[in-house]
């Protein structure tokens, strides 16, 4: 049952757009569950079709698909790791494409609400969180060559290092939109309503962001246990910029720059997303490489701070002010 709320913001304080749109929405639990299944079961069923295919005609011969962890092992199969790539990010678009389709119809508010409350999309911001994480993260990858230059070597300086770098440009972008939207706002958005307050949407958001990799192959190579808190942690650090900034476009802009540095500057051999790299890390330690992220992201976020000039702590915990608001009659017996 969904009650169609209006906010009413005259008469009070100001609170965040982002986390109060989603009250002007239908809210019913059955429709979260709808707006998280229907995205998944399109990436993996649409766009995981040419992978699927891939796969299948590797295997008409009757012979076994090498795999890596729980994904196909492209180089083995005499397949580009640029087409790989490509294979792998599609059902990301999918997913994207679905969700937008979706919010609509499934909620009765706007696509732009789950981005930032419904105003325009900040691009800005988008691009200098690219821009910072990466010039973070090169100073990071510095100190790791300088400090153990024996667990790095050349993987690639053809041409397909020029390609990988102009596929990751135009498509990570969106995989990170996808878990963006998907985690930092969707879902962020649908425990705010439930819980009225800040810290819950930040903690569960992140822990089944963590979840949701799972099953990639550097958890299944180092243990859940061991790669979990990494992925948790990312998903506080995205959590922490969306809360801070009352929207995803932060968070976007840093976990694109990411994905993409990863992709085309530093690949390991359980790598979720297998490419062509600059340089492969032949041993990965993995507490070792969690510290790293933790220092890196601490300077991300201090940087992020001081230009955006964040103070009000508060934005992490505080209960949210839902405006005096009137409830239509209108119930939604679907």
């Amino acid at each position: 049952m969904d009650v169609n709320e209006t906010i009413n913001t005259t008469g009070t304080r100001s609170e965040s757009l982002f986390l109060t749109a989603p009250f002007s929405g239908k809210n019913s639990f059955w429709r979260y569950c709808t707006g998280v299944i229907v995205p998944f079961l399109a990436a993996n069923l649409i766009g995981g079709l040419p992978l699927a295919a891939v796969i299948i005609a590797g295997s008409l011969d009757g012979s076994v698909i090498p795999q890596k962890g729980t994904m196909p092992d492209f180089e083995a199969m005499g397949i580009s790791l640029n087409v790989g790539f490509v294979l792998n990010v599609i059902p990301f678009l999918v997913g994207l494409l679905a969700f937008i389709l979706l919010v609509k119809p499934l909620h009765n508010r706007t696509f732009g609400t789950v981005v930032n409350g419904g105003r325009r999309i900040r691009w800005g911001r988008m691009m200098f969180a690219a821009v910072a994480w990466i010039a973070v993260s090169a100073l990071y990858l510095i100190y790791a060559l300088k400090s153990d230059p024996g667990n790095f070597r050349i993987n690639n300086t053809s041409n397909s290092l020029i390609i990988l770098a102009l596929l990751a440009l135009i498509l990570i972008p969106f995989q990170a939109a996808f878990e963006e939207v998907l985690f930092r706002g969707y879902l962020m958005q649908g425990f705010a309503v439930l819980a009225r307050n800040r810290w819950i949407p930040v903690l569960s958001t992140s822990i089944l962001f963590g979840l949701m990799h799972g099953l990639n192959p550097e958890v299944i190579q180092y243990g859940f246990l061991t790669m979990m808190p990494q992925y948790i942690f990312f998903g506080i650090v995205f959590a922490v910029l969306t809360m801070f900034d009352d929207g995803i476009e932060l968070a976007i802009g840093a976990h694109a720059a990411n994905n993409i540095f990863l992709s085309v500057l530093v690949t390991h051999e359980d790598m979720a997303l297998q490419t062509p790299a600059l340089y492969e890390q032949v041993q990965i330690y993995p507490w070792k490489d969690f510290g790293g992220l933790v220092v890196q992201s601490l300077i991300f976020i201090t940087i992020i701070a001081l230009v955006f000039k964040w103070k009000d702590i508060r934005k992490l915990y505080a209960r949210i002010i839902t405006p005096a608001r009137e409830v239509s009659d209108a119930i939604d017996a679907g």
